[in-house]
């Protein structure tokens, strides 16, 4: 296999997100009429570059620089930007006047442009792990796990553009014992698993690491509030990739206030009158500051579907109306696959389909849709992915 790009430099102007890079396999195709073969195959990578840049959720303005010079100043205009680690040549086939080339793209999404912005993400939000329960005794709040994260799901869908929130509160998942332990294959399995059972495309998981009390009084409270003391609420938030199982995001969230209730009092956490305290309202902004972090991360990921079922020329995916989607959406379509490299290391990836299609029907939580020529689908199964993003 040939190696014979190294990396691209690309420029855009946008706000910044981390994430992990991917590989997509896809073709491009190109005329050889009237000008020289090495011309129409830059050109045939150039179509294939732009195919892999758009359903890997990057975004495209200008191409600037290839090391060994194959694509300097040549301009690919969409919008896209992002940075392709590396693209090898699958293959290359010439027929008549035409070259195919298949390429595989090592593609890492920085500095996006929304794209995706007018579709909803759908999020599980799991019960939170009350790292050290002893600080709960008073006001007997161990139920405030399951408390603000429940708060926490009902403000995003309350709030939220860019997310549509479902919860299990019920139960704890092993989440706390497999991140103490640095489990992170089993976190990933754990992710999955649940992004599998509830059709979800995030799994949000956290902690609550701090409820403990300030004894003294410091400058920020007056001594003269006999019997009210400074307490203290930190918690930490974990946002995961339900279709791969990896990190995207984690962020630690703190602050103190008054605790107003007597200190023999249970509290209801699930009152008003919790919720309308000095330490119930920091809780409340903290939400509101987790809130705008879980969109600012989210709302420009592709919207992906998964294929649910295959008939024909016509799929069904699990995003529907609630997640935005409208009649006449186009979506192309991903092949799971996984392929071993000269050094023997295999890697996940997707191989980019030729099909696209268009919505047809909707329901709440899923979409038909079918190819506008009839096309019969070649390898696309059942656990597919079917990308929606803005030409």
């Amino acid at each position: 296999m040939h190696t014979f790009i190294k990396h691209l430099i690309i420029l855009s102007l946008c706000c910044s997100f981390s994430a992990s890079s991917q590989w997509y396999e896809t073709q491009g195709h190109a005329r050889t009429n009237d000008i020289n073969i090495e011309l129409a195959r830059t050109k045939a990578v150039e179509n294939a570059l732009k195919k892999a840049l758009l359903v890997s959720g990057a975004s495209v303005s200008s191409v600037q620089q290839v090391v060994n010079g194959l694509l300097t100043q040549d301009q690919i205009n969409i919008r896209a930007s992002g940075s392709v680690n590396s693209i090898e040549l699958v293959d290359e086939v010439h027929s008549d006047n035409l070259i195919t080339v298949t390429i595989r793209a090592d593609i890492f999404p920085q500095d996006k442009k929304c794209f995706a912005i007018n579709f909803k993400k759908s999020l599980l939000i799991t019960r939170s792990n009350l790292l050290q329960r002893e600080q709960a005794s008073i006001g007997e709040m161990y139920s405030i796990d399951k408390a603000v994260m429940g708060k926490l799901a009902k403000q995003l869908n309350q709030q939220s553009s860019f997310t549509k929130a479902s919860s299990i509160l019920n139960n704890k998942t092993e989440f706390s014992r497999l991140n103490n332990s640095l489990a992170s294959d089993e976190i990933a399995q754990l992710t999955q698993s649940l992004s599998e059972t509830t059709d979800s495309q995030y799994i949000m998981f956290s902690e609550i690491t701090n409820l403990s009390f300030d004894q003294q009084a410091t400058n920020g409270w007056m001594f003269w509030q006999q019997g009210v003391y400074p307490r203290n609420f930190s918690m930490t938030l974990y946002l995961y990739n339900g279709l791969n199982g990896e990190l995207v995001w984690h962020q630690g969230y703190q602050d103190t206030a008054p605790w107003t209730f007597n200190k023999r009092m249970k509290v209801d956490v699930n009152g008003n009158v919790f919720w309308q305290s000095e330490y119930g309202m920091m809780i409340e902004n903290i939400i509101d500051n987790v809130i705008k972090d879980i969109d600012e991360n989210i709302m420009c990921e592709p919207s992906r579907g998964k294929i649910i079922q295959v008939q024909g020329n016509q799929i069904t995916i699990n995003l529907g109306r609630d997640h935005g989607l409208k009649i006449g959406d186009e979506f192309s379509l991903l092949h799971l696959t996984h392929f071993t490299n000269n050094s023997g290391k295999s890697y996940a990836g997707f191989n980019v389909s030729p099909y696209k299609v268009r919505v047809t029907k909707l329901t709440r939580q899923t979409a038909t849709a079918i190819t506008p020529d009839g096309s019969l689908f070649g390898n696309i199964q059942i656990d597919d992915l079917a990308v929606r993003y803005e030409n």
